[in-house]
Parts: C-alpha cells; structure tokens; sequence
C-alpha cells in the first residue's frame, strides 16, 4: 500500500513539472513603459500551433477597451478575448513562425516564444529580423 501511495504522489509531482515546462497555460502581461500587469494570455495548441488568447484584463479602466488601430477582422473588436499570438511552431526550445499582435499600437510582428524558466516566458516580436524588436518577459500566472 505504502509502494502505491508513493506511486501515486511520483506521478503527480512528475505531471506537474512536465506542465511547468510547457508554454500552454495562463500568462501575465506586463506593460514595458510602466510595468505594471496589463492582462492575462492563455497560451494553447491547437492542430499543431500555438497560438495566444487575452482572457483577461488586469487594469479596470481598461476592460472595454477595443482595437481601434488594428487593421482587417480585428479592427474596432474586443481586446478582451481577442487572439494576439498566432500560428507558432515549435523549433527546438522555441516556438517560431507565426505572428503577435499588439492591441496598443494595431501592428502585427514575426515573434518567438521560449521558456527563460519554469515560470517564466521570453517572447520577441520583430519586424524582418529578430534584431530589429522587442522583447518581454510574462510571468506564469499559478492557480
């Protein structure tokens, strides 16, 4: 019975750091000129890809906010809900290929996301090359 329980609680503990070490999962959002926490990104895979969406945002007065200065099927939509990462693959340690939107300014960039830690994502949007951007760290949000 002993052997089972420790079983059991190896299993468990093992399934969790394999899900620390994963992009999916629930990101905050911080502001680079104020850094203060703007939102939430889920980050998921579907049919392959990753892509991210805003399932919530942290600043009150900010919670109806659209995006005005988005072009195409996002423009004048909700940020909240809104998918801003698309299509990504992933390469190694990385995930590449795909795009990031920035609600704030409507554009969109190339961009990479890789675990820094556990708990913690770099993700760089950049226009041709990776030199030419920016980067942010967000920060794995605990349940």
């Amino acid at each position: 019975m002993k052997n089972w329980m420790l079983a059991i609680g190896v299993f468990f503990l093992t399934l969790n750091t394999i899900q620390a070490q994963s992009v999916i999962g629930k990101w905050k959002t911080i502001d680079d000129e104020t850094a203060e926490a703007k939102s939430i990104v889920e980050i998921y895979e579907k049919s392959g890809k990753i892509y991210g969406k805003v399932v919530d945002i942290l600043r009150a007065d900010h919670k109806k906010d659209i995006c005005s200065k988005c072009e195409g099927s996002e423009k004048d939509k909700p940020i909240l809900g809104m998918i801003i990462i698309n299509g990504l693959k992933k390469d190694g340690s990385e995930y590449n290929g795909g795009t990031i939107l920035d609600p704030t300014t409507g554009k969109k960039y190339k961009c990479y996301i890789e675990l820094d830690s556990a708990d913690k994502l770099k993700l760089r949007g950049y226009i041709g090359i990776s030199i030419m951007g920016r980067t942010q760290y967000w920060t794995r949000v605990k349940n």
